[in-house]
């Protein structure tokens, strides 16, 4: 009787452990990425760091933003439409379903145009960038700077 015991206990180890393997054990994460600063390399990483991120919790079981203000606009700009990697990487995580909200003070204090930010449309853009930050956090969004 001891050993069907222990054999129905290790029979139960193994599948819970399979289990365990095929799903990370994440809940769903509602995630906001900040990104203020004009820096190509940084801002490739912090896409790498969001993809990452989907990667761990799997397909539908996220909602990733983006939200860009001052120097963070060049994302969109020059960093986007100058570099492949970066805008591959803007179409890759657009296409998961990741969204880059762009500030409108920014747009309107430095006299930027829509059309020159890479993949933008009006639906993109909200009133401000740091207020839209504050927005998403009380809706439950955690706040990542990286």
């Amino acid at each position: 009787m001891k050993f069907f015991s222990t054999l129905l206990l290790a029979l139960s180890f193994a599948f819970s452990t399979t289990a365990a393997q095929a799903n990370s054990g994440y809940a769903k994460q509602k995630v906001v990425y900040h990104v203020n600063y004009n820096d190509a390399k940084r801002s490739i990483g912090a896409m790498r760091n969001a993809q990452n991120h989907i990667n761990a919790l799997g397909e539908g079981n996220f909602e990733i933003q983006f939200v860009l203000h001052g120097n963070g606009v060049e994302l969109l700009r020059s960093v986007a439409n100058s570099n492949s990697d970066a805008a591959g990487r803007v179409d890759s995580l657009r296409a998961q379903g990741v969204e880059f909200k762009i500030c409108a003070n920014t747009l309107k204090g430095r006299n930027i145009a829509l059309e020159d930010l890479y993949f933008a449309d009006g639906s993109d853009v909200v009133p401000s960038g740091v207020a839209e930050i504050g927005k998403l956090q009380q809706e439950g969004f955690v706040y990542l700077r990286p």
